[in-house]
């Protein structure tokens, strides 16, 4: 029994949603020891789990009545909402007897993250607001970033099993987790536009694109993201590890709270409109890195190109 932290017996976790950072997560749990169950809306990408004799279910209503904790990640606040209060969504299958939890660690809006809570709630559960920060090498590594927002008590119990994902913040209550990851996610988006600025811009003044990687590395720009991201530049590589789609959708999920709070965000407008032309260009489902497409589109050039 590995909640020697939490509750005892809660080693049964129903995992919900199988896409490319919710697969890494599911296997990472069944690693770590959990009796693991799963579902998804797309049966097929359940086969793999199956064949390991990993139960799976037909609806996450029956997977939550065989769970004592069920974790959701999925791509938005729609599919939150299907999963979770549909007609044979996860609340459908909470039982006030038992002190079932319920963990999202989807991108969504403070909106939906408080009416998934309040539903779950009133079913008899406890809601750990739970996004990650970081893609899908960090998510296969189990290397992760968790802002939790939850009380202190459900986050000493259900910790254990967010280890698995990787390094636990408890960043509040219910809802902080969601304002965390979109804050997160807002300065990464600026600061990936401003990089594809900054090497199309190069690029333009034929500076060579190891020169410019080496300078901006080793001066007070540096960054683990540039680190990361300029190799994939100039190796033309944009298999997706966040695609521009997803980083489009957290952007107005962004914009839309800034303005609920009547907070100017100018460069997050501008990095949404830039993901947009991305996305308008047929990008949408590569890496975030493609953002820099949409320049050279437009000058003419190819960074990195050799």
């Amino acid at each position: 029994m590995l909640w020697s932290t939490g509750i005892s017996d809660m080693d049964q976790i129903g995992f919900v949603g199988l896409g490319a950072m919710g697969r890494p997560m599911a296997w990472n749990v069944h690693a770590a020891g959990f009796e693991l169950s799963v579902f998804n809306r797309t049966a097929s990408k359940m086969d793999p789990f199956a064949e390991e004799g990993i139960t799976t279910y037909e609806t996450p209503a029956a997977l939550a009545r065989h769970s004592d904790v069920v974790v959701t990640m999925v791509t938005g606040p729609e599919a939150l909402r299907d999963v979770t209060l549909g007609g044979d969504g996860v609340v459908r299958g909470l039982n006030r007897e038992r002190d079932q939890v319920v963990v999202d660690t989807s991108t969504v809006s403070s909106e939906v993250t408080m009416e998934v809570a309040e539903n779950v709630e009133e079913a008899g559960g406890r809601f750990v607001d739970a996004p990650v920060l970081g893609t899908v090498g960090p998510a296969e590594r189990g290397e992760l970033l968790v802002l939790a927002g939850t009380d202190e008590e459900t986050l000493a119990e259900v910790r254990p099993l967010l280890d698995a994902f990787g390094d636990v913040r408890h960043v509040g209550a219910v809802g902080d987790g969601t304002s965390m990851k979109l804050t997160t996610n807002l300065l990464l988006a600026v600061m990936m536009e401003g990089f594809s600025e900054a090497l199309a811009f190069a690029d333009g003044q034929d500076l060579q694109l190891d020169d410019v990687l080496d300078v901006i590395q080793n001066g007070v720009l540096g960054a683990p993201l540039y680190d990361y991201k300029g190799p994939l530049v100039r190796n033309r590589e944009f298999d997706p590890q966040f695609p521009v789609d997803l980083l489009f959708k957290d952007l107005n999920l962004v914009l839309d709270a800034g303005g609920d709070a009547e907070i100017p965000l100018p460069a997050t407008s501008a990095a949404r409109e830039a993901a947009n032309a991305t996305r308008g260009l047929g990008h949408g489902d590569e890496d975030m890195m493609a953002l820099i497409k949409h320049l050279e589109t437009v000058s003419g050039r190819t960074v990195g190109d050799s």
